[in-house]
């Protein structure tokens, strides 16, 4: 089953404008049967096989004779050697646009090698996990809740049947320890799934390097490491204070998020939605759902907010857009039934912003149908039509 991405036309035009398009993004969200599906007609090669990435790395002349141009090249990463070559192939026919297209799940080593030699010539797309709303087209009845503890990841959305614990678990050993370790270098196993979890349970909250490196038992500057490793592998994300005031007493550390939930939930040993409704978790889960569709609908339409939040000692407001003088406003709420007294800190924060620059509050929560909370606010449940559509 092919469920449709709200990234493909921003992909397409990409390639119709530039002549490399590099898409990367974490392992398993789909990169390679996206290219494939959109680009019939590139020839494809993986550098999966050894065999191929070996040539690659080694005779990059010798493997772009074999695979002329257009061509779709998978886990380009794994020969970064080719990259040189492919800067000269494109500049002997800089008129060709969507000559190659290429994938890539580190971007570590994958990013450095486009900064160094494609500078100018590639356009860069992140293919994000699947949102509510993409998951919801192809299964009408998937509740939030349920997404919420599945996750995003497509797989299990092509095929309903899929036991999802078995699928997080495998990627945790698989994916995360083999790529994080190799790019680390990792030596404790057991010491790097304490870290991950240990992350997973301060989802939403507010970054205490030193007290996570305590409690997953490493020295501060291996969490430090670790941390840089996991963001730049697209598993967190650090959501940064917004404040026009540098001398005011607002919080100034980032937020963790992980930017799967339902990856989320199971590092924190929820594994069913009875569990996640029992669970003092809900509300911290909850939350980095609506972030991670706030920030998809960012990133697939290319909406060209400032993504923050914005806290002090008496008020937060959990997530805050911001682009050219105008701002949006929001805090996730594990309620089915929030009243206007919910939408009382997002008003506070509004009263500080300068008149006339706030163009919404919302509280995204469980309702059952969206509804006004006074008449400045209102209650969106992440399933109602177009629930995102004021914050792409």
């Amino acid at each position: 089953m092919w469920i449709d991405r709200r990234i493909e036309p921003l992909l397409l035009q990409r390639a119709a404008t530039r002549p490399i398009v590099v898409l990367t993004g974490a392992r398993q969200t789909g990169k390679t049967s996206l290219m494939r599906r959109l680009f019939p007609d590139h020839a494809f090669v993986t550098l999966d096989l050894p065999s191929e990435a070996e040539q690659a790395e080694r005779d990059p002349d010798t493997f772009l004779g074999r695979h002329p141009p257009p061509l779709i090249v998978d886990e380009v990463q794994y020969a970064p050697g080719l990259f040189r070559h492919l800067k000269v192939a494109v500049d002997r026919d800089r008129g060709r646009s969507g000559a190659f297209l290429l994938t890539g799940s580190q971007p570590l080593g994958l990013m450095k090698s486009v900064s160094d030699s494609l500078a100018g010539r590639a356009a860069v797309v992140e293919l994000e996990p699947l949102s509510f709303a993409e998951a919801k087209a192809a299964h009408p009845n998937l509740a939030a809740e349920e997404f919420l503890v599945r996750g995003g990841f497509p797989e299990l959305y092509d095929n309903r049947d899929i036991d999802a614990e078995g699928f997080l678990r495998s990627y945790v050993a698989t994916y995360l320890e083999r790529d994080l370790r190799q790019l680390l270098h990792v030596t404790s196993l057991r010491d790097f799934e304490r870290f991950l979890r240990a992350a997973a349970l301060r989802s939403a909250q507010l970054l205490n390097r030193a007290d996570l490196a305590r409690d997953a038992g490493i020295s501060g500057s291996t969490a430090g490491a670790w941390l840089s490793a996991l963001a730049a592998s697209h598993q967190i994300m650090l959501l940064e204070p917004w404040f026009a005031n540098r001398t005011k007493a607002l919080v100034k550390r980032p937020k963790l998020y992980l930017r799967d939930a339902g990856l989320a939930a199971f590092l924190c040993g929820v594994h069913a939605t009875e569990a996640l409704r029992s669970s003092p978790l809900a509300g911290a889960l909850w939350e980095t759902l609506v972030c991670a569709e706030i920030r998809r609908a960012q990133s697939n339409s290319r909406g060209g907010w400032d993504f923050h939040f914005r806290a002090d000692r008496a008020r937060e407001a959990d997530f805050l857009l911001h682009r050219a003088g105008t701002f949006r406003l929001a805090d996730a709420k594990w309620t089915e039934h929030p009243d206007t007294r919910d939408a009382g800190a997002l008003r506070r924060i509004a009263r500080e912003l300068p008149a006339g620059s706030v163009r919404s509050l919302s509280i995204f929560c469980r309702a059952p149908n969206a509804y006004p909370l006074g008449d400045d606010a209102r209650a969106v449940p992440l399933d109602a039509p177009n629930a995102l559509a004021d914050w792409a």
